[in-house]
């Protein structure tokens, strides 16, 4: 049986694991094509916006910005409660739900 330090050694390690590498993958910040200025969080490298050490999900903006987004010049920039949000093209694929011009997982 591991001793009571050993334990509580892990729990610290565990602990300083960031949240981001638990998170869902489809929630990390991809680079996009550049629309105008970039994201807060990204930064111009040539016709992209490439995120930054602590940039948050953002999506290209089409209308309003769905549930748990904000608008951030021509993109929606995702908050603390976003979702993976995809364009609406038609009917959601099941598993997700309309909000604005989008499709969030549920």
């Amino acid at each position: 049986m591991p001793s009571i330090q050993f334990l509580r050694r892990w729990c610290l390690v565990l602990a300083c694991i960031p949240s981001a590498v638990l998170a869902d993958p489809a929630m990390v910040a991809q680079a996009l094509v550049k629309l105008g200025s970039c994201p807060s969080g990204y930064a111009t490298s040539g016709g992209y916006c490439v995120p930054g050490r602590n940039a948050r999900v953002a999506l290209a903006k089409r209308g309003p910005c769905p549930s748990g987004y904000a608008t951030s010049g021509a993109y929606c920039l995702a908050g603390a409660q976003a979702r993976p949000a995809i364009p609406k093209v038609g009917p959601c694929p099941s598993g997700w739900s309309t909000s604005a011009g989008y499709c969030l997982r549920r």
